[in-house]
Parts: structure tokens; C-alpha cells; sequence
């Protein structure tokens, strides 16, 4: 059902399953050892820094699960090779479908090194297309907690892109470490996806 390999210009995204990602490297910037200065990465992610190699593990495995039930296809992000730090671990994207909703949720965490690059954009649009052209869904949407302003920035700009919009800020919607919090909900549709899509064919020389 989801795709196991898919390259954009600058990014690899491959399965994040154990057959695809040794346990002991994700461990390391999942953990922090990296030095990535974890705590910043995760402030606004449903996920603290993992504690143990076996906690790494098992998250791996669970991932593995979801994709095979057609649940969730979460993949490890890599430059290739003519980008800086190529085949590093540069974070994870993933694409959850909510079937009864024909909605699919878009979500992605990058290490420090790798803000900034225009990543996010890259790896959400090419999830975009297996979402509505491989799974036929009718929207994506992309959550991200109150306060998060990096990726609020980076949120706003990519949906506008597809011709979405911000839905607006929902209470007590995102739950995570710390508790409840407010959440901001965008939207892409089958309809604005394929608009803009023309549009940009229309625009190419």
C-alpha cells in the first residue's frame, strides 16, 4: 500500500522499519547522544527523547506493525548524495491515514543541523502525492502545537503552496508531554492539490 523508497531532488525517504534503519543509530539522535541538543527538537513533538536503545527498538517495531496494517508509513529522511551530511539521519516524515475521514495526516521531526533547508516542504509534498494520488484520500491536514512559531512559519507557507488553508486553533486538541494543549489544524484537498498542480504544469517552460 505505501511506498517503501521515494526520492525527491535532495531527499531519500525510506521506510522507518528495522529492516531499513540500524536501532542503535536511530537511537543516537532519537536520545539525544547525538548532540543535537534534543530537548530544543522535541519541545513541540508528541514524543520525549527515547531513554534506552530497547525503547528505540520496540517504537521501531510498532512502526512496522502500523505500516503492514495500512495504519501509518513513517520514513527516515536522508540528504543524498550531493547534499552536506548525505545518508545521515536527518529526521523522520510520516503520513498517517484516518480512513473513516479520508484524511491524511501529515507529520515530520528534523534534527537541528537540518533546519532550515527547505526539507520540510520537500518530503510533505512528496507525501502529498502518494496521499491523494496512490491512497486517493480528499485531504491531508497538518497539526502543529500552539507556540510552535518554526513550524508555524514552515506550515503556513507550504499549505499556502497547495492552495489549503489554516482551519484555525482547536483547545486542548494536541496531546503529548506536559499535558493538553491547544493545537493549529491546515488543510489541503483533493481539489486544491490538483489546481495548483495544473497551475505549476501551466507555468513550466
Amino acid at each position: 500500500m505505501f511506498p517503501e523508497r521515494i526520492e525527491t531532488g535532495r531527499l531519500e525517504l525510506t521506510a522507518l522499519t528495522p529492516e531499513n534503519v540500524d536501532v542503535l543509530d536511530y537511537y543516537e539522535v532519537c536520545s539525544g547522544n547525538a548532540n543535537d541538543d534534543i530537548e530544543v527538537v522535541t519541545e513541540f513533538l508528541p514524543w520525549e527523547p527515547h531513554e534506552t536503545p530497547k525503547e528505540t527498538a520496540d517504537f521501531l517495531d510498532s512502526l512496522a506493525d502500523q505500516r503492514e496494517a495500512g495504519e501509518n508509513a513513517e520514513f527516515v529522511v536522508r540528504p543524498r548524495e550531493d547534499e552536506d551530511s548525505a545518508g545521515q539521519i536527518a529526521g523522520a516524515v510520516g503520513l498517517k491515514p484516518h480512513w473513516e475521514h479520508r484524511t491524511g495526516e501529515l507529520g515530520i521531526w528534523l534534527r537541528k543541523p537540518f533546519w532550515g533547508r527547505g526539507y520540510y516542504a520537500e518530503a510533505f509534498a512528496e507525501l502529498a502525492r502518494v496521499a491523494f494520488d496512490r491512497l486517493d484520500l480528499e485531504a491531508v491536514e497538518i497539526l502543529h502545537r500552539h507556540g510552535n512559531e518554526q513550524s508555524q512559519r514552515a506550515t503556513e507557507k507550504f499549505v499556502k503552496s497547495l492552495g489549503g488553508r489554516h482551519e484555525g486553533r482547536f483547545r486542548n486538541f494536541w496531546t503529548g508531554p506536559g499535558g493538553p494543549a491547544d493545537a493549529h489544524r491546515y488543510t489541503v484537498s483533493a481539489g486544491e492539490y490538483e489546481e495548483t498542480s495544473v497551475q505549476d504544469e501551466g507555468e513550466a517552460p
